[in-house]
């Protein structure tokens, strides 16, 4: 976020200055709000409060880190090694780290032991298509969505099933039920879990409440309007009495309902704590007045909780831009031509002093839009980076892998196990692995020493017990053949035979419906072992952003870093290219030149009045429609608040709808930015022409003065 400069405006000062008492910082977009709660943090610690008893927390790792290191810097400026130490003690986390801390310390009131299992997305994903007796990723997903958003609202299976509306939501009710027994039985918990089992842990068993609601004296919130109820719920119950915290949000960037954000809960706040203080940050240190009139101008007709209105002392700058093209491939033009024009601008007026690549970023509602994007980027060899894009540790073959190599360098990492033992299914079933899961859990063992356990046989029979202990084995050799394996051709050797050996490629085959997809997923999976084997044989792979010596390594030397692998991408932030970004993902970041796309009806506000199939009454809405153009409104409203200094939003005049093209009418976000019509309108092709034209006449006459000059 951009920084206010030295020193705090008054209305940051007053919110870092109070300190006794419930707090709502209304901050509006590029507001400074980060530097507002680093600043509070020092306050409190200057107040006499032990930093131990502070605690941030936000919805981010990165926002976590930004947050702890600018903390850090503070602090040391005002108390030295001092200052350092105190930041180190603050517990600024994420809501889900803070769930984990929780559990970890307090989580066997509700049945868990400290080294229970956390599983991913992929691992829930693969647990309810178990749960469902169903392979296909669409239902699942469908599946686990609703069960989030059950967990997200508080409910857990009973409840689901007792306000159930038809028969798909009963039966998605019972999946539920078979899921949360697996969870049980595998000691396991998911994302969802980090927030709804502490809230259950503080709500049913009040000697870790009252442990909960000692730990901190100070509970500071960012990015409050994102919580959703079990979260908002969960705070309530941490807060001592009489309650000291400050949440810190903007109801006008509340984005995320359909992930069970919800701005009932700021409703809530001055209903459940009266004395509670509110302050609006309304001056924006990011943008210019121009764009922040359209910012203004398009979220004025939401219904507003706490209206303000953002203001900017850095000049009126560059209109704001409206560009129609003839179609998606023209609109995708017509934006590289902006970039181009911006630098050409900037050569011709400042000399060589070009505006870097990465100063540039296209935002857009839907994925699917970056496609024609990405080609007319390529054809003009510009550099670019999908923002929010999937890693390719992230994709869940080489998580299925990962989860081999993490098993065998950690036994008892129960996660891994689970996902190794069904990647691919060896006949080991879910109701083999939930009385596995039961026997460890009696025990207090990972669920790997409890298969080799010689009381097994009285919970699990012999057939079942063989296809384990197969299992078993199979992984202590390789671990063994990994210590023994190093170099480059030894390393690809054993990696190659393994994937034969567990019938990985057929599994893959079997598991994808679209053969080229499914070739596709394999070629991942030969990159990766290739990958490895080069760090066995020594070998710098500059493209993974780690180096190594030039010494040949042990297989299992080289598995032990995997961990490290969810960071290989971690440099990505500082890259000169320019950043392509769907608005959700675009949410906290800003550049100083953007381009919103595709700003049309069905696309942005998506799914409009017309394609929900719902009709309007006596020319109104429903109310559930009226509150979902809300949200797309503020979507539009954050897309804006992106842009420093130029901002241009196109449209396509025709538009691919599945296999049809319709008409591209402009989103009636554009009419409400009440733009002058003087100015609004450009052509950034004719605009770069001249451009080119004035860089050449500029170029001859220099080339002409130089020949001019006698040798």
């Amino acid at each position: 976020m951009s920084s206010p400069g030295p020193g705090l405006n008054i209305a940051q000062q007053e919110a870092v200055n109070f300190l006794h008492g419930p707090c709502l910082v209304l901050a509006g977009a590029g507001s400074g709000k980060t530097r507002v709660i680093t600043h509070k943090i020092a306050r409190l610690i200057q107040s006499g409060v032990p930093p131990e008893k502070i605690a941030a927390i936000t919805f981010t790792n990165k926002a976590a880190a930004e947050m702890r290191e600018r903390a850090k810097d503070l602090l040391m400026a005002q108390m030295g090694k001092a200052g350092a130490k105190a930041a180190g003690q603050v517990v600024i986390c994420t809501f889900h780290a803070l769930g984990v801390r929780m559990l970890r310390e307090s989580g066997e009131s509700v049945g868990l032991k400290p080294q229970f299992s956390i599983l991913d997305t992929d691992d829930v994903l693969s647990m309810i298509k178990d749960a469902g007796g169903n392979t296909d990723n669409k239902q699942a997903r469908i599946w686990q969505w609703a069960i989030s958003g059950w967990k997200n609202a508080g409910l857990n299976s009973a409840q689901a099933a007792a306000q159930a509306k038809d028969e798909d939501e009963r039966i998605t009710a019972k999946i539920m039920e078979r899921y949360e027994e697996r969870l049980t039985a595998y000691q396991a918990v998911d994302f969802d879990d980090l927030i709804g089992l502490p809230l259950k842990m503080l709500s049913n068993h009040e000697q870790p409440a009252q442990v909960w609601r000692e730990k901190f004296a100070h509970i500071l919130v960012d990015e409050y309007q994102d919580t959703n109820a079990v979260q908002y719920e969960l705070l309530k119950k941490m807060m001592a009495s009489p309650a000291r915290f400050t949440t810190v949000g903007d109801d006008d960037q509340s984005i995320y309902g359909w992930r069970g954000a919800t701005l009932d809960n700021l409703k809530k706040l001055p209903l459940d704590f009266p004395a509670l203080k509110v302050i609006k940050l309304e001056q924006n240190y990011r943008s210019t007045s121009a764009i922040l009139r359209a910012a203004n101008n398009v979220i004025g007709p939401n219904p507003k909780l706490f209206p303000k209105k953002l203001w900017s002392d850095l000049g009126e700058g560059e209109p704001v831009r409206i560009v129609d093209a003839d179609n998606e491939e023209h609109e995708a033009e017509r934006a590289v031509a902006r970039i181009q024009s911006l630098r050409a601008g900037s050569e011709v007026t400042q000399g060589n002093q070009f505006k870097e690549w990465k100063d540039f970023a296209i935002l857009y509602r839907a994925n699917h839009q970056a496609r024609l994007l990405e080609q007319a980027l390529r054809k003009a060899n510009i550099p670019y980076k999908v923002s929010g894009g999937q890693s390719f540790f992230d994709r869940a073959e080489i998580k299925d892998l990962c989860a081999w190599l993490r098993l065998l360098t950690n036994n008892d990492d129960d996660p891994a196990f689970l996902r190794a033992v069904t990647s691919p299914k060896r006949g080991i079933g879910h109701t083999t692995l939930q009385q596995l899961g039961i026997f460890a859990s009696q025990y207090k063992l990972s669920l790997f020493e409890a298969l080799f356990s010689n009381s097994l046989s009285a919970s699990i029979n012999a057939r079942s017990i063989g296809g384990l202990h197969e299992f078993g084995r199979y992984l202590n050799d390789l671990e063994y053949r990994a210590r023994h394996t190093s170099g480059f051709e030894a390393a690809g050797e054993f990696l190659r035979d393994w994937l034969k050996d567990i019938g990985y490629e057929k599994h893959l085959m079997e598991s994808e419906d679209n053969e080229k997809l499914a070739a596709s997923r394999w070629t991942n999976v030969l990159d990766f072992i290739d990958w490895m084997a080069k760090r066995c044989g020594g070998q710098v792979d500059d493209a993974a952003g780690l180096t190594m010596s030039t010494e040949s390594k042990s297989l299992f030397e080289v598995i032990q870093t995997i961990s490290l692998l969810s960071t290989l991408n971690a440099k990505e932030g500082d890259q000169n290219v320019v950043t392509l970004s769907t608005l959700h993902a675009s949410k906290g970041l800003e550049w100083p030149h953007v381009t919103l796309a595709g700003v049309c009806e069905g696309l942005l506000p998506f799914r409009p009045e017309e394609e929900d199939g719902t009709k309007p009454v006596e020319g109104k809405i429903s109310e559930s429609l009226a509150a979902r153009i809300q949200e797309e409104r503020r979507l539009m409203y954050v897309g804006i608040t992106r842009a420093q200094r130029t901002l241009s939003v196109s449209y396509p005049k025709r538009r691919k709808k599945g296999r049809d093209t319709v008409a591209g009418i402009p989103s009636r976000f554009i009419a409400e930015m009440a733009l002058d019509q003087a100015t609004v309108k450009e052509n950034p092709m004719d605009r770069l022409a001249a451009l080119k034209a004035e860089f050449a006449k500029k170029a001859a006459q220099a080339a002409a003065e130089k020949a001019a000059v006698p040798m």
